[in-house]
């Protein structure tokens, strides 16, 4: 197991290498291939009619007067050890992991990250154990009786589910809903646990809805084809309690479902975003979308680069639990 975890953590070393990589690319080279020069590139990020002296400064901030391979060094040295700014950057010194520093807010871009990331993840893991609880739930449910009342009514749950976007179900939700959730806003959880998850479960159900009915899909057609399989007739006919025979089924969809989890959890940054946007919560969504609006380069880049960290960590810890499930898998 430890062998397994390590060759997954090398793996993802590079993987974010490469995720670093890429945006330098698509930052800072990709406009540039298409014919701009750096005064053009320096433009898109200043204020209107700029002078020479400022698309200068601009220049230098972004690295754009240093060769290819000086601003991508340069680049990995920041987030490693930190970097000293340049003048007129709002600081001296920007310590590591050093993601740049706003221009429209003059703070450290990760600073405003972790500032904005309890809210995000409050809505991101909140969505996640209750699509994960419930789907599988209902999966099992539905699969105990195929074609019964019980089914069906899962079955109806599910489709509207996949066929409902995020963006109809947040105002749906918070419209008829808000006799009984009359407050969307962000408590801390280390306040006061019962508040906080009173003022997000709205958000919640919001971006789990969709994800809940693939779950619940994938455990009612995993139970299914597990029930009727050799080892559980075995099981029955040893006498063993069908709550035991149940949990046997029950666990041979757990890689699936575990699979799956994974590349969902790199996809709930994108969902929480539209939570967030539309119960107004300040999460790194409104940060990114501020960035966007106020062309604030670090702040976009930097949440870029933490979407791709995000995600390459989500994949390893679902990699170690599905090794913790299916033992054959660490010998892959």
């Amino acid at each position: 197991m430890t062998t397994f975890l390590l060759r997954r953590a090398v793996t993802a070393v590079i993987l974010m290498l490469a995720v670093v990589l890429v945006t330098f690319l698509v930052f800072y080279v990709v406009p540039g291939l298409g014919g701009r020069t750096t005064d053009q590139l320096a433009a898109q990020f200043a204020s209107r009619d700029p002078s020479p002296e400022q698309l200068l400064l601009i220049e230098h901030r972004l690295g754009l007067d240093q060769p290819l391979y000086v601003q991508f060094w340069d680049y990995l040295r920041a987030l490693v050890v930190g970097m000293d700014l340049p003048p007129g950057s709002g600081a001296a010194h920007c310590s590591a992991p050093c993601l740049g520093y706003s221009w429209r807010l003059h703070e450290s871009v990760f600073s405003l990250i972790l500032d904005r990331l309890p809210v995000t993840v409050s809505i991101a893991i909140g969505a996640a154990v209750l699509w994960l609880v419930l789907g599988v739930a209902s999966g099992a449910v539905a699969a105990m009786a195929p074609g019964g009342l019980a089914d069906r009514a899962i079955r109806v749950v599910a489709l509207l589910g996949v066929c409902l976007p995020v963006v109809f179900i947040g105002p749906l939700a918070r419209a008829q809903l808000a006799w009984l959730f009359p407050s969307v806003s962000y408590y801390s959880f280390l306040h006061n646990p019962f508040i906080w998850a009173d003022h997000l479960v709205l958000p919640w159900v919001t971006l789990a809805l969709g994800y809940f009915a693939l779950y619940t899909r994938l455990t009612r057609s995993g139970m299914i084809e597990a029930l009727s399989g050799q080892f559980i007739r075995t099981a029955h006919a040893k006498g063993l309690p069908d709550r035991r025979v149940v949990w046997q089924a029950l666990r041979t969809t757990f890689p699936t479902v575990a699979t799956v989890f994974a590349m969902d959890l790199g996809l709930l940054l994108g969902g929480a975003v539209l939570a967030e946007k539309i119960y107004g919560l300040h999460g790194i969504g409104d940060l990114a979308q501020n960035g966007v609006d106020g062309q604030d380069l670090p702040v976009v880049l930097g949440v870029t680069l933490f979407a791709g960290l995000f995600i390459v960590v989500a994949n390893f810890a679902v990699d170690a639990a599905y090794a913790f499930l299916d033992p054959r898998i660490r010998l892959d």
